[in-house]
């Protein structure tokens, strides 16, 4: 008779408030039914299609979490149903929204296409989607012992790219008295805290210790970086319940601005120490890459070049266009202290031949300023009032803005969408059609206007009203 070895223990809320409990035996499972087997049926069910992934794997080490794979939350009564619930704490159908409708699940097959082979052959990568450099944000690339039975490179950005592993919570946070926090403390990652969310979608969207998309990379062919995290969220099909509350839409831009503000001035001091340094990714991609024209047409000389001498590239200032009025709006002290910091940050990178350890110590101190206002922001209730006069600032300052160059053009876009959102006035055609005609001046960056922008930003905030 074979020797059972109980591997796991999971407790479900059944109708009528009847627990059930599972118990796991490998290699068989024995379950046991208190009372009313027929009306817990479809409990049993589901515990058996949304167990049977985690059920099999028992942990080799107390130490190590592991990656289930997606299918482990894809039964209906999990996270795969197919229509959203609203009964319920979460809509439910969160798997199927990502299989059919997110681009995150599609990242691992971009590497397979001929432009990602050919990217590839261009930087000496011959074969792509085997590529560590690449896989660490175009799937979710783990070491061997992290990986669950069922884990598959093809899935992409998937369930656990965002939420951590899930081996030591997925069977536990379906039961009865679980908490969030539980989860956390178990490895989950905690996506409701505001600034790591941020932290997490700029790790892949803007890079950190791991993962870079330098100069070498964009000129084989990569798209440039860009993120806001209102704007990327509200652009997304949900697999949450959106909160339209002004304030939360207002907390998450604006932490969003902070954080990305903060790690593009950590990737800026990692950067002064490698060997490419200066890699021109750091700088606006278009104060070299624009349409040449008449001296008498050029807005570019007409502006001038502030900080630096004409000819050097400038530090991409979209990373600071819109925090810096958002700043003054809610902590004009610690905004003055940050606008010291990043006059410093601007001045030195933008100078040929400057000492790479000042950059980073500049760097490194708008970098802590930056951190402090993410901190402030959290915490910070912002509601209609407070977007509307943000956009009106916005406006006041399109002249200055658009001369930054088309990524902060397009960062205060975006900026601007957000505020609408949280006014309620993105549902008027006059501000939609507005918007419309704003990123339309986007749509070639090396042919960019920043007169002509600033114009359009103007009637689209005035729209606001």
């Amino acid at each position: 008779m074979p020797n059972y070895t109980k591997a796991k223990a999971v407790r479900l809320s059944g109708e009528h408030g009847i627990n059930v409990r599972i118990d796991w035996f490998l290699p068989f499972r024995m379950i046991k039914i208190p009372s009313r087997p027929r009306r817990l049926i479809p409990l049993l069910l589901m515990a058996l299609v949304c167990g049977y992934g985690f059920a099999q794997e028992a942990q080799p080490s107390a130490h190590i979490s592991r990656y289930l794979g997606p299918g482990s939350c894809a039964a209906a009564a999990c996270h795969g149903n197919v229509a959203p619930q609203s009964s319920t704490s979460v809509l439910q159908n969160e798997y199927s929204v990502w299989v059919v409708q997110d681009s995150h699940a599609k990242a691992f097959r971009s590497l397979q296409t001929p432009i990602a082979v050919r990217m590839g052959k261009l930087i000496g990568i011959s074969k792509v989607d085997d590529s560590p450099r690449c896989l660490t944000c175009h799937a979710l690339s783990v070491s061997t012992a992290q990986r669950g039975r069922n884990f598959d490179l093809n899935d992409g950005v998937s369930c656990e790219s965002c939420h951590g592993p899930s081996s030591a919570w997925l069977g536990d946070h379906t039961t009865r008295g679980w908490t969030r926090q539980k989860s956390i403390a178990a490895g989950m990652y905690d996506n409701w805290n505001v600034v790591h969310r941020a932290e997490k979608c700029l790790s892949c969207h803007l890079g950190d210790k791991g993962r870079s998309v330098d100069h070498e990379l964009i000129a084989a062919g990569h798209p440039a970086l860009v993120f806001d995290l209102e704007s990327y969220s509200a652009a997304m099909p949900p697999h949450w319940k959106p909160q339209n509350e002004p304030k939360d839409i207002l907390r998450t831009w604006g932490v969003g601005q902070a954080v990305e503000l903060r790690e593009a001035l950590h990737r800026l001091s990692r950067s002064t120490q490698s060997d490419s340094w200066p890699d021109y990714a750091e700088y606006e991609c278009y104060a070299c890459h624009h349409s040449l024209t008449g001296a008498e047409k050029s807005w570019r000389q007409e502006a001038g070049y502030q900080n630096r001498k004409a000819g050097s590239p400038p530090w991409d200032a979209a990373h600071f266009t819109v925090l810096r009025i958002l700043a003054r709006q809610t902590d004009p002290e610690l905004s003055a202290e940050l606008e010291t910091r990043l006059s410093k940050v601007f001045k030195v990178s933008s100078i040929a031949k400057t000492d790479r350890q000042e950059v980073a110590r500049a760097a490194d101190a708008g970098a802590e300023s930056a951190d402090r206002i993410a901190g402030a922001l959290k915490n910070h209730v912002m509601q209609r009032q407070d977007a509307l006069e943000m956009a009106l600032a916005l406006a006041a300052e399109a002249g200055k803005i658009s001369t930054q160059g088309p990524r902060s053009a397009e960062q205060a876009a975006m900026a601007l969408e957000s505020l609408a959102a949280a006014t309620g006035g993105n549902k008027n055609s006059q501000f939609e059609s507005a918007m419309k005609a704003t990123f339309k001046e986007l749509e070639s960056p090396s042919s960019y206007n920043a007169p002509r922008f600033a114009v359009r930003l103007k009637e689209a905030a005035a729209a606001l009203r």
